[in-house]
């Protein structure tokens, strides 16, 4: 029985980590921000970290975001605490996935930064949530909520930086005040 059970752990551990890796992988292939030619024309703070960072960043704070997820389902608590639980875990993924979206797809850096300021919110939601069910849960969300602030306040940048800048590639012409 013992044996059975590690084994359950295992595969319920390994589809954590998968829905969460899954969901990186697609926003990343929906936002292309490496190769997107809008968002390289954009004027970006000096300290904003190459795009090549910006992958491995996300690959491993969803990682931790799936093992976070996994220590939830696997938690003895109230059924209906890890209800609430799960489902503003599964909102704050949405909401990172809709901000890709948004920033890079649909070019709009000011309805991106609303996006993230939500994305912080549920986060914290999501952090209260953990916490009251696993510390450790919650601690492993801790890096995600620190990049958070540190993507939204390049976002904050990008668009305050471009707000009154009309980018023009040979597909694109977008104006940054709407």
């Amino acid at each position: 029985m013992a044996k059975s059970k590690k084994k359950s752990n295992f595969w319920k551990l390994f589809l954590a980590i998968i829905i969460c890796e899954i969901a990186v992988v697609i926003s990343g292939l929906v936002s292309q921000a490496d190769t997107n030619v809008w968002f390289k024309a954009l004027n970006k703070p000096s300290w904003n970290p190459p795009s090549y960072f910006f992958g491995p960043a996300w690959i491993f704070l969803y990682l931790l975001m799936g093992i976070s997820i996994w220590l939830i389902w696997e938690s003895h608590a109230k059924e209906s605490l890890k209800i609430n639980a799960e489902l503003v875990f599964a909102l704050q993924l949405f909401l990172n996935f809709l901000w890709s979206i948004l920033l890079f797809r649909f070019h709009s850096p000011l309805l991106a930064l609303i996006t993230i300021v939500l994305l912080l919110t549920v986060v914290l939601f999501t952090f209260y949530y953990f916490v009251r069910i696993s510390f450790i849960a919650a601690g492993l969300l801790s890096p995600y909520l620190a990049w958070l602030l540190f993507v939204a306040v390049i976002n904050f940048s990008i668009w305050s930086m471009n707000k009154t800048v009309v980018v023009q590639t040979p597909i694109i012409h977008h104006n940054f005040s709407k």
